[in-house]
């Protein structure tokens, strides 16, 4: 709970679409204890709801996540305290590392947009990277600050920046370490879109509506198509494509994809 009692992070569903929003504006939803459970709780609940066809991860106040709180951990009650990897327990709470969000985030099959609206640094870079989209305020800034830190990318930054800028830039950005503006996010292929901060929430809804009125158990198999598709040889992939394609064209979305292009209107896309 935050110092007025509320949840660390807030979820709320509209039609198809869930907000997951880090709530510690104080701190600029510098990553806590609590906060690590809530938010993997809440992608794991975007997942399993069947409402639920996109996620949209965005920061309450002025910042998108500042990364792990280094004044807790300094004081010695956050993560990192003490030079620990492991999270440790705040009270009762105790964070595994199959449960962390990073983990969360590569393994769920809703998509999820980063409205990355302020500061994302380290922890919450990497969680923006975890994503599958991302959109950036105009004032935004990436800041791959482990190297100055003395440490490395902690939850997927190291897996996730070659491949999606290829190996060179990904020693640029983090050996380096340098913030990067929003615009220069998107010339290195990290940010797919930067846009004028006012309007940031307003196209944040505008894709994830997009996305949800598309096929919902279509998008989930695309994105575990992507994923495998990392790991598999080309043979292997084309074997695993053919399979979803058998299951898909059994389902009733299928005819509906099939009708509404006949009869010249919108699919609308039931998830079954």
């Amino acid at each position: 709970m935050t110092d007025t009692g509320e949840p660390e992070v807030l979820f709320d569903v509209a039609g198809h679409v869930a907000t997951i929003t880090l709530n510690r504006p104080h701190r600029r939803n510098a990553i806590s204890v609590t906060m690590l459970a809530e938010l993997a709780a809440a992608l794991a609940r975007a997942d399993r709801d069947p409402a639920v066809r996109v996620a949209v991860l965005t920061g309450a106040g002025a910042g998108f996540c500042a990364g792990l709180d280094i004044k807790d951990a300094v004081a010695g009650t956050g993560i990192g305290a003490g030079g620990k990897i492991a999270p440790g327990d705040g009270g009762s709470l105790r964070v595994s590392q199959r449960d962390l969000p990073t983990v969360v985030l590569h393994e769920i099959d809703t998509p999820v947009i980063a409205a990355i609206n302020g500061a994302a640094a380290g922890y919450g870079l990497d969680l923006a990277l975890g994503c599958d989209l991302r959109l950036a305020a105009a004032s935004a800034r990436l800041i791959p600050g482990f190297a100055k830190r003395a440490i490395v990318p902690e939850s997927g930054g190291t897996w996730y920046l070659p491949r999606l800028v290829g190996w060179a830039r990904a020693a640029e950005i983090g050996f380096l370490g340098r913030e990067l503006s929003a615009e220069r996010g998107a010339e290195l292929g990290i940010v797919n879109r930067v846009v004028a901060d006012d309007d940031l929430a307003a196209v944040a809804a505008e894709w994830a509506g997009e996305i949800a009125a598309n096929a919902p158990l279509a998008i989930r198999a695309m994105k575990r198509l992507f994923r495998a598709g990392l790991d598999e040889t080309f043979a292997a992939h084309t074997d695993h494509v053919l399979l979803q394609l058998r299951a898909l064209m059994a389902t009733a979305d299928f005819q509906e994809g099939l009708r509404s292009f006949v009869e010249r209107r919108e699919p609308r896309f039931e998830g079954r």
